[in-house]
């Protein structure tokens, strides 16, 4: 009987996860390139109490056996990357990626982040930047008597100045793909970070051999569907409310033998 309340709790524990999942992709509906979150459960060890196919008797063997579960767990929490809506923004810094890829960027340790975060600005030396004041990889800088700048699909930027009537090429922005997005590790700030999982970034031509294009003047938006997020917090919460029935009921059984024998 004691068996039964530890089971019903890895459900609490793996529902109260579940619910922190849902939590953080709902609060994350309005950030710019935001890749939703799914939780991935699994059951834990089994007792066996008769091995199936054992032995009955002389001329019988056990058809189902005896095997009691011990419970779930969330074994790992997914990235789901399909593309979110892009926003009209007219600001010719704000970049969206149609398609595939990640820009890369200079994080403050020196090493290289993936971001889907578009919303590019310029720093102090006319350098582009990500929001949270990380370069843009490779480095891209803008002229202080730019007038206009204009960032094509393929990545190459060129801008306009005032003593000069034709467009001049200043930089090109390149976008990196991983045969496993799913295995990046975020680390907040809309940022990811490779992994033995993800494999190695392969650094493309943007609307080229299968790369996302660039468009210019747009943002991605989350990918979280609100509607979705809240029937899985519906979910999750009624799930939750079963198990601690069921430790309720565990208990119940407890006290009566308790109280009766």
């Amino acid at each position: 009987m004691d068996s039964s309340l530890w089971v019903a709790k890895t459900g609490l524990d793996a529902q109260q996860r579940r619910m922190t999942v849902v939590a953080n992709n709902l609060a994350n509906v309005n950030t710019t390139g935001f890749k939703r979150d799914r939780a991935v459960f699994e059951d834990l060890l089994y007792q066996t109490l008769r091995q199936p196919g054992a032995q009955m008797d002389q001329n019988s063997n056990s058809p189902t056996g005896l095997v009691l579960g011990t419970g779930t767990r969330v074994v790992a929490t997914e990235k789901i990357h399909s593309q979110g809506n892009l926003l009209q923004t007219d600001n010719a810094l704000d970049l969206a990626i149609d398609g595939n890829g990640f820009l890369q960027t200079l994080r403050a340790d020196g090493t290289i982040g993936y971001t889907r975060d578009g919303s590019l600005k310029l720093n102090n030396n006319g350098q582009l930047v990500t929001a949270n004041g990380n370069l843009l990889q490779p480095e891209v800088t803008i002229p202080n008597n730019a007038r206009s700048i204009t960032i094509g699909k393929d990545g190459t930027v060129s801008v306009q100045t005032f003593d000069q009537p034709a467009a001049q090429m200043v930089g090109n922005i390149q976008i990196a793909n991983f045969i496993n997005p799913a295995g990046l590790q975020a680390v907040g700030g809309n940022t990811y970070v490779q992994t033995a999982a993800s494999g190695e970034s392969q650094v493309q031509v943007p609307s080229q051999d299968g790369a996302g294009a660039l468009v210019q003047g747009s943002l991605e938006a989350s990918n979280v569907n609100v509607v979705e997020a809240m029937v899985n917090m519906i979910e999750t919460q009624r799930a939750y409310e079963v198990n601690s029935k069921a430790i309720a009921a565990a208990d119940g059984m407890l006290r009566f033998i308790n109280n009766n024998l």
